[in-house]
């Protein structure tokens, strides 16, 4: 046949492919979560995340100085308290000299260049379970009153040293909330990465385990998105770069590569995907099954992140990616 068009002669060969891939994942595009708790030289498999584990402060610093010579240049903390610290309002998220700023500390510390973003929400420090203010008459999720809460914790980490604040809450009005009282106390610098679009996913189940955090009635659907939703994900969007948002996040990942597309084309600034655990443990549990090839599934789907439009993905891959990219 004369054709003048042939696009297989650009997939001839691994040597051409390479040449004109469009996308690539590298170490410094991904952030690794981690799971923080009490005790040193502790560490608890997470069951429903397999190689996964809750650290306690010391393995945490080990395991970042891992990642940071991997090239990974920032991790989230998560802190997994007992029941004992937890209340209706969250005041242990306030605690200068509680678990989560002592390991934010100890991480700038011990690896000063590295980035550490910190989760801003109720819901690991309330005996509700709930990422906002708990109405203990009605039962309803209290928008206004939640913020300043939401501010003080976020100002309690920036003095511990946080880089990034990651508010993922979900209540309206937060990022500039936040931003404002941010300001107010010096820390113009400390940048904000907005839970933007995060939906009211059933991809949580593992991450609600690993930090015991699951509601104790009701759900979150009244301030996490409807997973019907795209529009309203440029709406918050909208708001969130208004409000003073650095970056804005996609949460979850895979299911939604559309909303990562579509936020990408309507705002300019960068963006990032949540790889949560849902789809790290489908394909962990697949692959000890024998039903996938998990390492090439890892980096099929990471790099699908990256042809969608995210500038960097958190996700629970990051380590078994960057030893791969090694």
């Amino acid at each position: 046949m004369s054709l003048v068009h042939r696009p297989r002669r650009n997939r001839k060969s691994e040597s051409m492919r390479s040449l004109v891939r469009e996308n690539i994942v590298t170490p410094k595009d991904l952030i690794a979560p981690l799971f923080v708790i009490e005790g040193k030289g502790k560490r608890e498999e997470i069951l429903s995340m397999p190689g996964y584990a809750r650290l306690s402060l010391d393995l945490i610093v080990e395991e970042a100085k891992a990642l940071w010579a991997l090239g990974i240049p920032c991790v989230s903390l998560f802190p997994a308290l007992s029941d004992s610290v937890k209340d209706s309002k969250a005041t242990e998220s306030t605690n200068p000299d509680g678990l989560y700023q002592r390991t934010i500390q100890s991480l700038k510390e011990a690896i000063p260049e590295m980035l550490v973003m910190t989760d801003v929400a109720l819901d690991p420090y309330s005996s509700d379970g709930h990422d906002g203010y708990v109405d203990p008459k009605t039962g309803e999720i209290l928008n206004d009153e939640s913020l300043d809460i939401l501010a003080k914790m976020a100002i309690s980490q920036a003095k511990a040293g946080s880089d990034i604040i990651g508010p993922s809450d979900m209540m309206d009005g937060r990022v500039g909330f936040i931003r404002n009282a941010l300001d107010e106390e010096g820390f113009s610098q400390t940048s904000i990465m907005s839970y933007t679009a995060k939906y009211a996913s059933h991809f949580y189940g593992p991450f609600r385990e690993a930090l015991d955090s699951a509601p104790k009635s009701g759900d979150k659907k009244t301030y996490q998105m409807d997973y019907s939703n795209s529009e309203e994900a440029e709406r918050e969007a909208y708001l969130d770069q208004k409000e003073g948002a650095d970056i804005l996040m996609v949460k979850p990942g895979l299911p939604y590569l559309d909303v990562i597309s579509r936020l990408k084309r309507v705002s300019h600034l960068p963006i990032a995907a949540y790889n949560v655990s849902g789809e790290y443990s489908m394909i962990k549990a697949a692959s000890e099954k024998g039903w996938l090839d998990g390492e090439k599934v890892m980096v099929e789907s990471l790099t699908a992140f990256k042809r969608a439009g995210a500038d960097m993905v958190l996700t629970y891959f990051a380590k078994d990616m960057a030893k791969l990219l090694h």
